[in-house]
Formats: C-alpha cells, sequence, structure tokens
C-alpha cells in the first residue's frame, strides 16, 4: 500500500512537472491541490511541499530554455529582485492565516487568472520593432510620458526579438505580489508572472512561460527555506512528488517548442478553471 502510494505520487507529479514547465507554472498550481485533495495532506503541509517541487521544475526546465534562447534571462532577473523580496514576506505571513482563507485565495487567484487569459486570447503579443528602431524607441518613450532624448532605457536593454517589455513599474508591483502568493500558496509566482509579462509587459506568451521557469526556482527557495525552519515539509511525501516533477519537467521543456501557443492557452485556462472549482469547494469545507 505504501509503495502504491509513493508510485502515485511520483506519477502525479510527473503530469505536474510536464505541464508546469510548460507553462512557466512550476506545477504547484497542480501539486498542492493533488496533495491536497487527492491525498489529504493538510493544505500549509502542501504549499512546503509544492515550493520543493517548483525548485526542483525550474532547475530541470531553465536549462533547456537558455540553450534554445527562449527566455529572456534580463527581464526575468530585473523582476526576480521583486519576487523574491515578496516571496520572503509572504513565507513569514503564511503561518499567521487559517488554512480555509489561503484555499479561498487560491480558488479566487486561479479564477481570476483564467478569465484575464481567456479574454486576452487574441493578443499573442507587444507590437513588433519599426523597421527604425530609433523612431520605435520615440514613440514608445513618448506614450509612457517621457519626450525626452532617445537614450537607451531599462525596457531597451531587456527587449528581445520583435518585442519590448512596457509597463515596467506594473511589472516589478506584480512581481512583488506574485512572490508573496509564492510563499502563501506554493505556486511558485508563475501563476501571476506568465500572464504579468504576457498580458501586462507586452512578452509573447512562450517566453513569458520560459522566462517564468528561469525565476521561479529562486522564489520557491526563498519561501521554502521558512517551510522547512518551521517544520512544514514532510520529506516522505516530498521525496517521490519532486521525483517525478522533475522528469516531467525534462519531457515537458522539451514539447514546449513543438506545441502551438493557442493550445498552451487553451489548456492554461482549462486546468486553471477546473483546480479553482476543486479549491473553491475546499474552502468552503
Amino acid at each position: 500500500m505504501i509503495v502504491g502510494q509513493l508510485l502515485l505520487l511520483a506519477a502525479g507529479g510527473f503530469g505536474a512537472g510536464a505541464f508546469g514547465s510548460l507553462l512557466g507554472l512550476g506545477g504547484g498550481i497542480l501539486i498542492v491541490p493533488l496533495l491536497t485533495v487527492g491525498f489529504g495532506v493538510p493544505f500549509r503541509e502542501a504549499v512546503g511541499i509544492s515550493l520543493v517541487c517548483v525548485i526542483v521544475t525550474s532547475s530541470a526546465a531553465a536549462g533547456v530554455y537558455l540553450e534554445r534562447h527562449t527566455a529572456n534571462l534580463r527581464l526575468g532577473m530585473v523582476l526576480e529582485v521583486f519576487t523574491a523580496t515578496g516571496a520572503l514576506l509572504g513565507g513569514l505571513v503564511a503561518f499567521a492565516l487559517p488554512e480555509r482563507v489561503l484555499a479561498g485565495l487560491f480558488a479566487a487567484l486561479l479564477a481570476w487568472t483564467a478569465l484575464s487569459m481567456l479574454r486576452r486570447g487574441r493578443v499573442e503579443a507587444a507590437p513588433a520593432f519599426a523597421a527604425d528602431p530609433v523612431e520605435e524607441s520615440r514613440a514608445a518613450s513618448a506614450a509612457w510620458g517621457d519626450p525626452g532624448p532617445a537614450s537607451p532605457s531599462l525596457a531597451d536593454e531587456i527587449a528581445g526579438p520583435g518585442y519590448r517589455p512596457r509597463r515596467m513599474g506594473a511589472g516589478a508591483g506584480g512581481s512583488l505580489g506574485a512572490g508573496m502568493l509564492s510563499a502563501l500558496l506554493g505556486v511558485g509566482g508563475g501563476i501571476v508572472k506568465v500572464p504579468l509579462m504576457h498580458l501586462v509587459m507586452g512578452v509573447p506568451l512562450k517566453v513569458a512561460t520560459a522566462t517564468s521557469n528561469l525565476m521561479i526556482g529562486v522564489t520557491a527557495a526563498a519561501s521554502a527555506v521558512v517551510y522547512l525552519v518551521r517544520g512544514g515539509i514532510d520529506p516522505y511525501i516530498a521525496g517521490p512528488t519532486a521525483v517525478g516533477v522533475f522528469a516531467g519537467a525534462l519531457v515537458g521543456s522539451r514539447l514546449a517548442a513543438r506545441i502551438d501557443v493557442r493550445i498552451l492557452r487553451l489548456l492554461f485556462v482549462g486546468v486553471l478553471a477546473l483546480t479553482a472549482a476543486q479549491m473553491a469547494l475546499r474552502a468552503l469545507g
């Protein structure tokens, strides 16, 4: 019976890791409901285990995305400063909130994100660069209320092929919130980072998911330390789940380039809606 449970944990981790690496979610979006609903693990303990699995997912997938030049490393490094800060703050707050409140927050976050992605499904990315990059930079600066000379800005420094991140202030604030939610809900922050980069900052979805995979490991590590110190991580459950997540993340990261972005978005919205309903029921007892 124990062996069967370990195999089920590993299998569930494999599915969560594969899906998490495809969408930059770290797998935590599925691991927390898997452990709480499927195995009866207390919510706060499931969050701690999920954070460990998020670190594993990021480690397995980040190298592949960097090798293929899909991720925007500079953008990820800038946003991660704010995300890691939020993760440390969230880890300190998590143990003061009731589990039902955390489950309700989890469900609300999933539902909001699914609706946002669904409404913006027809918008894939920000407008491409104009023929003259200098004129494009000046036009963008004027639109942001900065009519000064077109000297290189932070957005210019972290721009990628065919896109230029916008609304850096909103990106920084959203990353801080993503870090706090990562610590509170064990989702690695990817559930917020991907829509934040894609919908708010105008980064293409595949670049956003790849960049999120780089960031979620650092984010999860910052808050997992708090759970580890407080005894909120069960190694007997975390071990087989993390092994499955690692294998699934390797497979998912190598399949990402072959899957159409529209299919990714539909998978994203569908799974978010399903898990939102499950967590809402748990929050209501």
